[in-house]
């Protein structure tokens, strides 16, 4: 799967994602194919790119909780554009409650965990991108840690609003962000700008603060024992950090979900376990169908999550097509996952059938096919 920008695009290629309206509209289903009237339809639409298939890829397996998540996004990340930059330019927030309400409403009372699965990122929508991302990991994170819908709110604003420091950069702000002199001076000033748009919520600058610093201290090898968060900057941090690294860089590959989470979880003085747990409890990482590297060299499949230590679970090797139960730390203490192996797509399809009858608990996923009612072709040209 590639991201090709809008300019680059090409008659023949394939969709790998659905594309959505602004409203949240499906306008054109996965496989479809591109034709020259369809190249100009996605440049009016003011897309940045999209995302094709390579010329020998099946179309990804998808749920239904997946093709909502990347609508979700679609519709949110204008929202979230056009709001920030009405804040910037006058000072004050319009908007801002109702984009936090539909994520509250999308993600703040799931009862399951949901595949975060990282988009690619330009440099236009990068900033407004990781804010919707961070937004919805907070939300998942409070509901789980039961806090108060107020915090609850407060901390969801403080995610949407806490980067808008960097947009103050202007044009020049995708190169710049290399610059930590020039990012931390304009965060200065988002973080002002955010005082005078939430006045009256003095607790979503406090947010942003003390998780921006702790952060910072944190990059630079510094441990301040004497910043005493509060719960929300608490879940800002963790939710900011794992999304940077997971997220797709300017420079060099952005980190597996393994390693982000090991980061969070070695550094308990910074990144608050109970919030880091309720991160795990969240969002699916080392799910059934991964492909994992030991760190005997060893590759196999994650055959079941193990919930009491996510890092721990249940594997099939490939060389030896033996069963490791990581979680047996008495029989396995000396084997650990080093990494995630990647694919194209990073997502998976499992025999779950074969596990259940190997006597293995397996929640089903509900994949989506791609369309063929109503006069729908695979492959067709819009």
């Amino acid at each position: 799967m590639l991201f090709v920008k809008t300019a680059e695009l090409k008659a023949g290629m394939r969709l790998a994602r659905p594309i959505y309206s602004k409203e949240g509209v499906l306008l054109y289903e996965r496989n479809s194919k591109l034709t020259s009237q369809s190249i100009n339809s996605v440049r009016n639409f003011g897309l940045i790119g999209i995302f094709i298939l390579e010329p020998a890829e099946p179309v990804p397996p998808m749920t239904k909780d997946d093709i909502e998540f990347e609508r979700f996004q679609t519709m949110n990340v204008y929202a979230i554009e056009d709001e920030l930059s009405k804040i910037i330019q006058t000072k004050r927030a319009a908007k801002t409650q109702v984009i936090t309400a539909n994520v509250i409403r999308s993600y703040g009372h799931l009862d399951k965990k949901i595949n975060f699965v990282q988009n690619l990122r330009s440099k236009e929508d990068y900033v407004c991108k990781h804010a919707l991302n961070v937004a919805i990991l907070c939300a998942m994170i409070t509901h789980v840690m039961n806090m108060k819908l107020d915090e609850q709110l407060e901390t969801i604003i403080a995610a949407i609003v806490h980067d808008i420091g960097k947009l103050m950069l202007g044009k020049s702000a995708p190169e710049r962000l290399a610059d930590a002199e020039a990012v931390e001076s304009f965060e200065v000033q988002g973080f002002d700008l955010v005082d005078k748009a939430f006045s009256s919520n003095p607790g979503v600058k406090r947010i942003c603060v003390q998780a921006q610093k702790m952060q910072s201290n944190f990059e630079k090898g510094v441990y301040n024992s004497d910043i005493k968060l509060v719960s929300g900057a608490k879940v800002l941090l963790v939710a900011n950090m794992y999304d940077e690294m997971t997220a797709m860089q300017f420079e060099g590959e952005p980190a597996s979900e393994v390693r982000a989470l090991r980061l969070l979880l070695e550094n308990p003085d910074v990144f608050d376990p109970n919030v880091v747990d309720a991160m795990i409890r969240s969002i699916n990482i080392l799910g059934a169908g991964s492909c994992v590297e030991l760190n005997t060299g060893e590759k196999g499949l994650v055959l079941v999550q193990n919930n009491e230590n996510i890092l721990r679970p249940m594997i099939l090797t490939f060389d030896t097509n033996m069963i490791v139960d990581l979680g047996n730390e008495m029989a396995y203490g000396d084997m650990e996952i080093k990494d995630i192996m990647k694919t194209m797509d990073n997502r998976y399809v499992i025999d779950t059938e074969a596990l259940k009858r190997s006597g293995f608990a397996f929640e089903e996923p509900e994949y989506v096919e791609v369309p063929e009612e109503e006069g729908y072709v695979p492959g067709r040209d819009f």
